[in-house]
């Protein structure tokens, strides 16, 4: 009796998982070997230079020095407490918004935030700064954690605080003019003081507040069966959009008070660049919200009507609310680039986080740090604007989870009513 063994065969490849994925995607062919190996040698290079530019060559002392300027500006320091107020507040009312966005998530901490979070720890304990404000940043960290939680258990006790949610922003921002401007207990500070980080986001905030309405009325004014409006419409949103925003705001500053009528004050540069930021993009986010409109199909408003719903009613309730969830990624972007945008003002005299570090760098002490203070500024830059598009990832699924259940059950009825008859 003989005894045969099966041959012996490779293992087999893997199908799934980091190995499968990488063969599939960056060794599938010699074609994409040889590019892959090419740019992660190009990278490694990048990475090598920058590493060693930035721990032996880069003088990093410029940061902690200049911390007061580029975040306040020429805020007076007696009185900067109130920025840390202002900061605390925000990152404790944007905790809250996540926690009510993210209401139905089975867990609120995923594995990934756990880690972004202790990232930040980390990142913040490594930062060149007093120890003071290294517990001060690690103390927004746990607040932002914490109304976080507050956010969803009280969205989960009292479901209509979310719909009243949007009056706490409103209070926040209206605080946060108090907090900036003093008045009615604290100490006024003019506006000529204000700067650094805390103007940017002032600034990108209220052009946020104004564009959004501005740009909404925009669209549907686009749209509209009236020529005249039609008409004004049209020509308002084709002509900002026709001419750079940096000719923009000279207009603002130095041909726009030549309108107004002799004697009358001119508004503060604050505002004038404010209203030019709000218009600009308003005309831009008309087209994304116009966009939106379209793509609502007719029937949506043939049923509203058929329910006896007037236009302004079947706008408001019907057709505006889907066109505005469709045109979130849109909207948001446009969002984003007017922050960015805001990096033009320093050239209307306008003190915000650019024009610090310009200010920094004219110091006869910190000739030559450029790399190290842009650097910075651009992490501050790429860490708002990222938190923005994450803040519209969660606020999309939100929505979409409040919207699925009104469509499967709308489903469910339709499909009774089929097999009824």
């Amino acid at each position: 009796m003989t005894t045969t063994f099966p041959s012996t065969s490779p293992p087999p490849v893997a199908q799934t998982g980091a190995i499968a994925w990488v063969r599939k995607n960056l060794f599938s062919s010699w074609f994409n070997t040889l590019l892959t190996v090419l740019i992660v040698a190009i990278l490694s290079g990048m990475a090598l230079d920058f590493s060693q530019w930035a721990l032996t060559e880069a003088k990093w002392d410029v940061i902690p020095k200049n911390m007061g300027l580029f975040f306040t500006g020429r805020y007076p320091a007696a009185q900067r407490w109130r920025m840390w107020t202002l900061f605390g507040m925000m990152v404790v009312i944007s905790g809250m918004t996540w926690g009510i966005l993210a209401h139905a998530a089975t867990r609120l901490f995923s594995r990934r935030i756990v880690i972004g979070f202790a990232i930040g720890a980390i990142a913040t304990m490594l930062l060149p700064i007093h120890p003071r404000n290294h517990v001060i940043l690690l103390s927004f960290l746990v607040l932002l954690a914490a109304g976080a939680w507050c956010g969803r258990w009280l969205t989960q006790t009292a479901p209509k605080v979310s719909q009243w949610w949007p009056a706490g922003w409103v209070l926040a921002y209206v605080l946060s003019l108090w907090l900036l401007a003093g008045g009615f207990g604290l100490k006024p500070v003019s506006s000529n003081d204000w700067g650094g980080f805390v103007l940017t986001v002032f600034m990108a905030v209220s052009s946020i507040v104004l564009c959004f309405p501005a740009g909404v009325l925009l669209a549907l004014g686009r749209r509209s069966d009236l020529p005249i409006v039609r008409w004004l419409c049209t020509a308002f949103i084709e002509v900002v959009r026709g001419v750079p925003l940096i000719a923009w705001l000279f207009f603002g500053k130095f041909i726009f008070p030549d309108f107004l009528p002799v004697g009358s004050p001119t508004p503060n540069n604050l505002i004038r660049a404010i209203f030019v930021l709000a218009m600009f993009s308003a005309a831009y986010l008309a087209e994304n919200v116009r966009g939106g409109l379209q793509a609502i199909p007719r029937g949506q408003t043939e049923a509203s009507q058929a329910l006896g719903l007037n236009p302004f009613l079947t706008t408001a309730l019907i057709v505006l609310p889907q066109a505005l969830k469709i045109s979130i990624p849109a909207i948001v972007g446009q969002f984003i680039s007017l922050f960015q945008d805001t990096t033009l003002l320093y050239l209307v005299d306008v003190q915000e986080l650019l024009s610090m570090a310009n200010t920094v760098l004219a110091n006869p002490l910190f000739l030559g740090r450029r790399g190290e203070v842009y650097l910075f500024i651009g992490i501050i830059y790429w860490v708002s604007c990222y938190a923005m598009s994450v803040g519209s990832r969660r606020l999309e699924r939100a929505l979409s989870a409040e919207y699925r259940p009104v469509a499967i059950a709308g489903a469910e009825v339709q499909q009774r009513e089929v097999g009824g008859t």
